[in-house]
């Protein structure tokens, strides 16, 4: 039996084996569905661990947003985080690559430790003279001290930011010693002894009110400089009272890094707060 031309066409036709791209294109198509759906859930991980600073990226986007939402309190948003401390009542960014002053911490984690202590603390004049202050019980330690503070990794501590929480009357008003200028000329006096260390000199070289309405708060800020033959230091502090509490931030640097930190300090200044 003869076979026709047309029917050895035919089954030359299936014979012959389909390009590659033929033979695997149902399965390029799977592997690109597989491909998107494990980069859509490594791009989940990463947002989650901030991998490369890619949670960062996405939220400096949008940083209002995302400062009104507080994540800056995990992710740095445009280079900063927020430091919120519940226990006192205020917040405020700080550079992110700054980091807490470890001694405040490990002091704050005998302070815990204590506080759940089945043993009563133990007695000394120390003791009695702090309880019997005018700070209702909130703290035992010394007023003067930084309820938090944050500074660069490695270096010796004249450039930080800190915040130190004094018990006031409850009538107190920072208001009744006059404007910023007439505050911050007295805390300059005040830093430079008031004459009696004449090695020291103080200049106060700005100074603003910020006022905060639905709280009830103005804000002082100010810029001053402290200088003596072993220091030259600027510094930005932000002062408030509210709630029988005085509130004062202070950012300082050494007068030589003080070009290079002026906005950082800038934003610090402005973005301190009392929270409900």
């Amino acid at each position: 039996m003869t076979q026709s031309s047309g029917d050895r066409k035919e089954s030359f036709e299936e014979a012959t084996p389909r390009p590659a791209a033929e033979q695997f294109a149902p399965l390029a198509a799977t592997f690109r569905r597989r491909l998107l759906v494990g980069l859509g859930s490594a791009s989940l991980v990463a947002v989650g661990a901030n991998f490369a600073g890619v949670t960062s990226f996405l939220l400096g986007l949008s940083p209002e947003t995302s400062r009104s939402l507080k994540l800056d309190v995990v992710y740095p948003v445009e280079g900063y985080n927020r430091c919120i401390d519940t226990n006192e009542g205020f917040e405020f960014i700080y550079p992110a690559r700054w980091v807490g002053d470890q001694r405040l911490l490990y002091r704050a984690a005998e302070k815990k430790e204590l506080e759940r202590s089945l043993d009563p603390p133990p007695l000394s004049n120390n003791d009695k003279s702090s309880s019997s202050g005018s700070g209702g019980g909130r703290r035992n330690n010394n007023v003067n001290e930084p309820v938090v503070a944050f500074g660069p990794p490695g270096t010796s501590g004249e450039l930080n930011v800190s915040v130190i929480v004094s018990p006031v009357p409850l009538d107190f008003k920072i208001e009744a010693f006059g404007g910023p200028k007439e505050v911050g000329e007295a805390i300059v006096r005040t830093i430079a002894g008031s004459g009696k260390r004449p090695e020291v000199k103080g200049t106060l070289v700005d100074s603003t009110l910020r006022e905060d309405p639905t709280r009830n708060v103005n804000y002082y800020e100010l810029e001053f400089r402290v200088e003596s033959p072993a220091f030259r230091r600027h510094n930005v502090a932000v002062c408030c009272a509210c709630g029988g509490r005085l509130f004062t931030l202070n950012a300082q640097a050494p007068e030589s890094v003080w070009p290079d930190v002026k906005l950082d300090f800038q934003r610090i200044a402005e973005s301190f707060s009392l929270t409900p």
